[in-house]
């Protein structure tokens, strides 16, 4: 099997959550995403502390997709330097084939 990631990235609304989650699936980039949210975020942002909620998203995907994934969420993402970052993601033998499946290149569903 191929070796897969959790993606996350965060947005300032729901909205543009769910929007950039379902581009992102559409293209088959992510096998599936979830939005949380409101989370409350603490940060530096171009020098000044700051504090504000944000939705976040979690997506799916297999590690040959990410560069692919990044392009496009730094691409279609409202903010100018969003967090794009990933984490190994292990699991049942069944989820990570559906991952697998639906991410490839090829797929029809």
């Amino acid at each position: 099997m191929a070796d897969f990631l959790q993606v996350a990235t965060a947005t300032e609304t729901r909205d543009s959550a769910v929007k950039l989650a379902q581009s992102v699936v559409a293209a088959r980039l992510a096998a599936g995403a979830q939005i949380v949210g409101p989370v409350t975020s603490v940060f530096w942002h171009q020098g000044e502390f700051g504090a504000g909620e944000e939705w976040q998203l979690l997506l799916k995907t297999r590690a040959d997709r990410y560069a692919a994934l990044e392009a496009h969420l730094l691409e279609h993402h409202p903010w100018k330097n969003p967090e794009v970052s990933a984490v190994p993601l292990t699991g049942s033998e069944g989820y990570l084939r559906w991952i697998d499946e639906t991410t490839s290149p090829d797929s029809a569903g």
